[in-house]
């Protein structure tokens, strides 16, 4: 290997191979970034009720799950994975077109319900080029995935900017020109060949192997996968709530930056964490952290308040997913992990459906307390991932002696 200040060059790599993949994380993070903030905001200036915009968001969740794994089933047996990249993008770039005649309940539904099945695959299948490139070139996957976290702050302030000018309006709008990003990026993503190894959302595809089966595994995905999705209420309402609370668009956006750059940063200092706390304590204490941060949401605590609350994220999401993430590589063998990675998703999917369905109830009659509920499902999630630390083999909390050193 051949290494420069500033670029790598892996022998049998395609060219530019870091930058390239750089560039297919950033896309769809460019969509996301717009989407996720602001996609409620364009639902709610069509004057759609809180229930059906929790439809409506929830819908294309449930959906990814089936159909995710079965793209990535397509992508692992297929002579290059870029292909189903290419036409996941241009689907998603059409039915996104097609959402600027839309502007009734069940159309929107259809559409973005599509939508969701169509661009489920692009982020994992992009992954698992990544991956392979790690794997086979041993390029630094953070060095390619930092990107696309950039891309996402950059996009959500641009986004909050633009909502400020023109409101929901522009939405759709910048929606498109992600999609058409993502066009691009697909159609210049590294030719590698198919997978050594199975991914994630292809493993969805098999029953899980006996580890998985396991009483304390199931219980930590499952626990995490609550606690995510108790985000959901944050996700579909919180720059609704935040506009009709005064906030600007600038505004808006920086506090959704500012989890997203939390999150970084945790990620950038989770090795030295990792050394210094055992991985059930960031499980926990990501977890507990959840609890409180939804119980002060409702208090109403101004523009720093919410600052910080969003800084928060570094535990309630990051702290969690570093926990099991390990506890993954601790508990099931090398050659079932995509298939844990892959039950990981789907409940994650599946919850954080249900949750984004139930949110919609939850804003509704309780508007921004419906918070509360939110600090329920994550405490159901803490109360799962305790039971998972007491359930693991020879814990100290199950009658034996304890192996848990990290």
């Amino acid at each position: 290997m051949n290494t420069q200040p500033g670029l790598v060059v892996s022998a049998g790599a395609p060219p530019f191979f870091v930058q390239r993949i750089a560039i297919l994380f950033c896309a769809p993070m460019l969509v996301n970034g717009i989407a996720l903030p602001y996609f409620p905001v364009w639902l709610n200036s069509l004057t759609m009720s809180d229930f059906e915009i929790g439809v409506v968001l929830a819908v294309p969740m449930i959906l990814r799950v089936f159909t995710a794994p079965l793209a990535g089933l397509l992508a692992d047996r297929i002579g290059e994975r870029a292909t189903v990249l290419v036409w996941s993008s241009l689907l998603s770039l059409l039915t996104a077109l097609a959402l600027f005649v839309s502007e009734s309940f069940w159309p929107v539904l259809i559409l973005y319900a599509l939508q969701g099945a169509v661009y489920a695959p692009y982020v994992p299948i992009a992954e698992s080029i990544a991956l392979s490139g790690v794997r086979r070139w041993n390029f630094d996957y953070g060095r390619m995935r930092f990107w696309g976290s950039l891309a996402f702050i950059a996009s959500t302030m641009v986004g909050g900017w633009l909502s400020g000018l023109f409101g929901g309006a522009m939405v759709l709008p910048a929606m498109a020109v992600g999609f058409v990003l993502t066009v691009v990026a697909a159609l210049t993503t590294p030719r590698i060949g198919k997978p050594r190894r199975p991914s994630p959302i292809t493993a969805l595809a098999v029953a899980p192997a006996g580890s998985l089966r396991q009483r304390d595994v199931q219980l930590m995905l499952a626990g995490a996968a609550l606690v995510n999705a108790s985000h959901a209420l944050l996700f579909a309402f919180s720059a609704i709530y935040w506009t009709g609370r005064g906030f600007s668009g600038t505004e808006i956006g920086l506090l959704w930056s500012a989890g997203v750059f939390a999150e970084v940063i945790f990620f950038v200092f989770a090795t030295r964490l990792r050394r210094r706390f055992s991985l059930w304590t960031l499980l926990l204490s990501g977890s507990a952290v959840t609890v409180l941060r939804w119980l002060f949401y409702p208090m109403e605590p101004g523009f720093a308040g919410y600052f910080v609350l969003q800084c928060l994220h570094a535990f309630t999401f990051a702290s969690v997913h570093i926990g099991v993430q390990n506890r993954i590589i601790q508990r099931v063998p090398e050659e079932q992990e995509a298939s844990a990675q892959g039950l990981y998703f789907f409940y994650n999917n599946i919850f954080m459906a249900l949750a984004t369905f139930a949110s919609g109830y939850a804003y509704a009659w309780y508007g921004v307390s419906g918070f509360y509920v939110m600090s329920v499902v994550a405490g159901c999630g803490l109360v799962l991932v305790l039971a998972a630390r007491a359930a693991q083999p020879q814990s100290a909390l199950s009658g034996g002696n304890t192996s848990e050193a990290s």
